[in-house]
């Protein structure tokens, strides 16, 4: 994907930043919106260089919505790693969470995005483009919006809400706003929902890079969001039967499909038609390559230390396997993770990760390596270009077997679609009870998503119960509900005294 360079011009507003750090800027920007008004509504070419920074600044969430999603579950906690571990995910995994250490503070940059959004929004009707164009981007937008703010639901719950680009600014306490309820939010991502569907109008084209936002990944976050409301905020089984319907229409289109091999989903070399991928976030040569997993892998000097297959296998270097890969081992998975994950012959487990070993005996377990988004070698270096999936067909899949688990209904068909791919000789699912069938669909998610940011999210839609369950008591138990979502931080309240702290912090 080819994104067109965002002409260099000085937001309006520091949203939510520090009033020392806001008052400073203001003195030393006139306020404008990211891009000349004017530009937009008479030059094509800036209208959709505004567009495409959209989706520029949506990569830049990359580390943040993989954060959010994954390193709150079980995956990572307790993990084995070769160096100083890092303090900054420990936090998340371990539940760590008081208003005074609050992470991800100033809503973790997404209204700088939805200021980017909101101007699309509000000035496409009128931009000098065709009308194929302006519908395309508007339903996009709308979807996008849909998105962004679904992640701030999950994570925040009641959070700010603002539809309109910021232009003008007379005074500090223009910017002040006070967090929407979550009920109000959630209505304002069904709305943007609906109106994403209205200018999609049927279309179900994807591009041949599925890099741009489309009908099927509005489809699915419907029926995503529709599984979180029916479930965690009343909505009952009307939203989970509406959410079933717009994941089977999903399902049903052509263009969709599981590859036949696992690894090719994430393949840089076969990211054209992927069919697969719903909507991913792009990553080039040459542009833009993924930065995100460094603390994942293994630095050049502890690789010739390790090994791949200890004996009695025959065992191979990390170093000589990976010659080009360079980073850190300061997160891993736990001996019991481990064993969970490799004791089954899961044909996925080897596009995901490998488990690094001492070179010496025993051979002890060092820690693993994540290869799930490893790249490839290039020119004699290696070139981490993978793009990231937000949504695949496999979450269409999951997300329609819990909605039919909640709605009573028998989830076996998508449960073994995805087995059928996962394992050589699967293990073929009958229904069961709903917790029967939920266990099996969290477990296929915790197989089928390492390292995509999903895991967490599986927990909480499933139920309060599911998330104690797995996530180890002390960290997270009965009675710290309220640790669910994030606090806000100190500077946050006393930078806009219309804002309130995270309910039990």
């Amino acid at each position: 994907m080819k994104f067109i360079k965002i002409y260099k011009i000085a937001f309006a507003a520091c949203l939510f930043v520090s009033l020392s750090a806001c008052k400073s800027q203001l003195e030393e920007v006139v306020p404008q919106t990211s891009l000349n008004q004017t530009l937009v509504l008479t030059d094509p070419n800036a209208a959709l260089t505004l567009y495409n920074g959209v989706y520029t600044t949506f990569r830049g969430f990359h580390s943040t919505l993989f954060t959010f999603g994954e390193m709150r579950s079980e995956i990572w906690a307790d993990g084995l790693f070769t160096e100083s571990e890092d303090a900054a995910p420990k936090q998340y995994y371990t539940h760590n969470l008081l208003a005074s250490n609050a992470p991800a503070g100033n809503w973790a940059g997404f209204y700088s995005l939805l200021d980017r959004i909101n101007t699309v929004i509000s000035l496409f009707p009128k931009a000098p483009i065709t009308e194929a164009q302006r519908k395309s981007a508007l339903a996009e937008m709308y979807g996008l919006r849909a998105y962004v703010y679904y992640t701030m639901l999950k994570t925040w719950g009641g959070v700010p809400l603002t539809t309109e680009p910021v232009s003008t600014i007379g005074k500090l306490s223009d910017l002040y706003k006070e967090r929407a309820t979550p009920e109000a939010v959630l209505a304002q991502i069904k709305s943007d929902i609906d109106k994403s569907l209205e200018f999609f109008a049927g279309n179900n084209t994807f591009t041949a890079k599925r890099v741009y936002w489309n009908r099927a990944a509005t489809l699915t976050l419907q029926g995503d969001i529709l599984l979180w409301s029916g479930m965690l905020m009343g909505g009952g089984n009307a939203d989970l039967t509406k959410a079933k319907a717009a994941l089977e229409e999903v399902k049903a289109l052509s263009t969709l499909g599981l590859n036949t091999t696992y690894a090719d989903t994430f393949d840089p070399t076969k990211e054209t038609n992927n069919k697969e991928i719903i909507f991913a976030i792009s990553y080039e040569k040459d542009q833009a390559t993924q930065g995100v997993y460094g603390n994942f892998l293994v630095n050049t000097t502890q690789a010739g230390t390790l090994i791949f297959n200890p004996p009695p296998a025959t065992p191979v270097s990390v170093a000589t396997t990976y010659p080009f890969v360079s980073g850190a081992s300061r997160i891993g998975m736990s001996k019991a993770m481990i064993k969970r994950l490799t004791e089954n012959n899961d044909k996925r487990i080897a596009g995901t990760f490998r488990v690094m070993n001492r070179n010496t005996a025993p051979y002890d377990t060092a820690g693993v390596m994540l290869t799930k988004f490893i790249g490839r070698v290039d020119a004699g270096a290696q070139l981490y270009d993978n793009d990231f999936p937000i949504y695949r067909f496999a979450d269409v899949l999951l997300l329609l077997a819990e909605a039919k688990t909640k709605l009573g209904e028998d989830p076996a068909a998508e449960i073994n679609l995805i087995r059928q791919r996962a394992y050589a000789t699967p293990a073929v699912f009958t229904k069961g009870t709903v917790t029967e069938n939920m266990n099996a669909i969290l477990d296929e998610y915790l197989r089928e998503f390492i390292g995509e940011g999903k895991r967490w999210w599986a927990l909480r839609r499933a139920g309060n119960s599911y998330v104690f369950a797995n996530i180890k008591p002390a960290f997270l138990a009965p009675g710290q509900e309220f640790k669910f979502l994030l606090p806000i931080t100190v500077g946050m309240l006393n930078s806009d005294p219309k804002l309130t702290q995270t309910p039990g912090y």
